[in-house]
């Protein structure tokens, strides 16, 4: 069982019509997968939106609809682009002895105790997830890299430096193992090139007119006329 309990409640409207429910601060939602047909539901937002804040794409959560528990895991989330607010949830089923994809976020950590960072370098990271698979008890809340021993601007995190826990795999298994997930770069030099190509790009100053020059032209022009 899981530490995340979640009461749902079947609805019947939907497309347009779930507007309305959320006028109510309620939150539409689907449940699918297994071995039960696609469920249309509904729960309060309040309690949706801490429980999804606990559990993320990563945590199984108990979900309880028509008296019956069946554990599930989060596999979409849609937000209101504007305010933010959960707009529509999808929950996929899941069997405690199955293995599940889920993503789970990866965290980059020690990198202020690294010489890289004592040289003023900055961590840049590019990967902020990765898709696993594992069994619902083994699903990890996220994935740690150390980076404290980064030394210099040729350091970095790839795919294949993640040490994942027992009974976890990548679910993407054509994921090149080379792909960077962090690296460091010089914030100075960097604002040293664009300084740099923007000078180039200005104007050489025998190309810009002088005051004489503009005076000319406007006398040429004003005798044309």
């Amino acid at each position: 069982m899981s530490e995340n309990k979640l009461q749902l409640e079947k609805r019947t409207v939907s497309g347009k019509k779930v507007s309305a429910l959320r006028m109510q601060d309620m939150i539409p939602s689907v449940v699918y997968g297994g071995e039960g047909e696609p469920v249309l539901t509904v729960s309060a937002y309040n309690d949706t939106e801490k429980v999804l804040r606990v559990a993320g794409y990563h945590s199984t959560i108990d979900i309880e609809l028509d008296g019956k528990s069946e554990m599930a895991i989060v596999k979409a989330v849609d937000l209101d682009p504007t305010t933010r607010r959960i707009f529509n949830v999808e929950f996929q089923r899941v069997s405690a002895d199955k293995p599940v994809e889920a993503t789970t976020p990866i965290v980059i950590e020690k990198y202020d105790e690294s010489q890289a960072a004592k040289l003023h370098y900055e961590l840049s990271q590019v990967m902020e997830s990765i898709e696993i698979k594992a069994k619902p008890a083994d699903l990890p809340k996220e994935i740690i890299a150390d980076a404290s021993g980064f030394a210099d601007l040729d350091s970095k995190v790839t795919v294949a430096d993640l040490i994942l826990p027992n009974g976890v795999e990548l679910a993407d298994k054509e994921l090149d193992p080379e792909q960077i997930v962090a690296n460091v770069y010089d914030p100075a030099a960097e604002a040293a090139a664009r300084e740099a190509e923007a000078e180039k790009e200005a104007p050489a100053p025998e190309d810009v007119p002088t005051t004489d020059e503009k005076k000319t032209d406007e006398g040429a022009n004003s005798s044309a006329e």
